[in-house]
């Protein structure tokens, strides 16, 4: 992988092809925790934010929408920024500007939260991009998709540890303590994989443009999804991945306020219950990307995971209250099924596209997919607002899943090969 993934890039060196692919792997993994961490970290504290800037509980979601905002909008014009500083550098950058939205929150009041959740929404942007660029070039193809879900699995591991770490301390501290002790992790993590730059941002395009004009040219913006056209499976597996999100996005962002508001249970045992969700995907992330590997067809598997998981969370917001542990084993399930088919998805965009296009085809691919962390739980919060009933919007969410699921599935079997 090199800038050659990028419009304009020079042709490929032999740097990074020739890097630890574990190296690769503990500072991808270690990013995506971390920028995980940083998006969590509104949805965990939300009952104490929104009320704090007298909003209501449902806000959540616009909050959500606006973090998801920020992601596409570097993944749509953050390639030149890639292509210059090279991926570690970037996913720096992604940590630092994160931070920055965490303790712009931490002043509290509706404008300081709407800014913030932008700023970690661009913060997280990099992780998608720049992971896959680094590990497209140094993980061996036949544990591609393990390799892949083992860096995704930071995603619900950063999930969890917001659940563990945010909601006792801005229970037992307030949330402001909370937020400066995530500020203090995010610059951490971006000081500890500072050595692993010599390595790993070898191809890099130190005079490619990054002002506005060429942020905000035709080519850099159209790029991204004219790589779509590059394999066939490209736009249904896009498809079934934005179907996955949506449901993901739905029942995470809201998922401490829900158990709050309707289950009656404390601001940790929710967080738990959170932790709960991520744990499952993290687990389930290894397990399902090892099988992915095992079985040589990923595509299929995604089916199998978009099925199972649209009935579990019925399942789940179906059931009345069984109380905590009961809640904490169901959380576990649906976080396996709902939270755990990220790495297979983007092993697959990586193995589909030319070698050359894979971080191009990633930011395409991956901008359409977080449209469902964006449209999806903006509508659901307006369906809590204008029927005063959580139910509907969850059942409207898994329902779509199952529905997109059965519709590219003869698509994905008919011209699906061999991972």
């Amino acid at each position: 992988m090199s800038p050659k993934d990028l419009p304009g890039g020079p042709p490929a060196q032999p740097g990074l092809a020739g890097a630890s692919w574990k190296v690769a792997l503990a500072v991808t993994l270690l990013m995506q925790t971390v920028a995980a961490f940083l998006n969590q970290c509104v949805p965990v504290l939300a009952p104490l934010l929104t009320g704090s800037a007298g909003l209501p509980p449902e806000a959540a979601g616009h909050l959500a929408a606006l973090a998801t905002l920020g992601i596409l909008a570097f993944l749509i014009i953050g390639n030149p920024f890639l292509a210059r500083l090279g991926p570690v550098r970037t996913l720096q950058w992604g940590a630092i500007i994160g931070a920055a939205g965490l303790a712009i929150a931490s002043l509290g009041g509706m404008a300081a939260l709407a800014v913030a959740s932008l700023l970690v929404g661009i913060g997280y942007g990099p992780t998608p991009p720049a992971g896959s660029r680094i590990l497209a070039a140094t993980a061996p193809a036949r544990h591609r998709s393990l390799i892949f879900s083992v860096k995704q699995a930071g995603a619900p591991l950063g999930g969890m540890l917001a659940g563990l770490l945010v909601a006792p301390v801005a229970a037992s501290f307030g949330w402001s303590t909370a937020l400066a002790m995530a500020v203090a992790i995010a610059a951490l993590s971006a000081i500890l994989i500072q050595p692993s730059r010599a390595m790993l941002d070898v191809e890099r395009e130190p005079d490619r443009p990054i002002h506005p004009r060429a942020l905000l040219d035709r080519g850099n913006l159209v790029g991204p999804f004219a790589a779509l056209r590059l394999h066939p499976l490209l736009p249904p597996l896009t498809w079934l991945a934005c179907s996955l999100a949506t449901v993901q996005g739905c029942f995470f962002a809201f998922a401490v306020t829900w158990l709050t508001q309707t289950r009656d249970m404390t601001l940790v045992q929710a967080g738990a219950v959170f932790a709960a969700m991520q744990a499952g995907g993290v687990l389930a992330r290894v397990v399902l990307g090892w099988m992915a590997d095992r079985t040589g067809n990923a595509a299929m598997n995604l089916i199998g995971q978009g099925l199972g998981g649209a009935a579990v969370v019925a399942v789940f917001v179906l059931l009345p209250p069984l109380g905590f542990w009961w809640t904490l084993l169901l959380g576990l399930l649906s976080g396996s099924l709902v939270a755990s088919w990220n790495g297979i998805y983007q092993a697959e965009v990586a193995r589909l596209s030319p070698p050359g296009r894979v971080a191009e085809a990633t930011a395409g691919s991956t901008t359409l997919c977080f449209l469902g962390y964006l449209i999806p739980p903006a509508i659901f919060a307006a369906l809590v607002t204008a029927t005063g009933s959580w139910l509907l919007p969850q059942l409207l969410a898994s329902g779509q899943l199952l529905l997109v699921a059965l519709m590219v599935l003869p698509k994905l079997r008919r011209h699906g090969h061999p991972a």
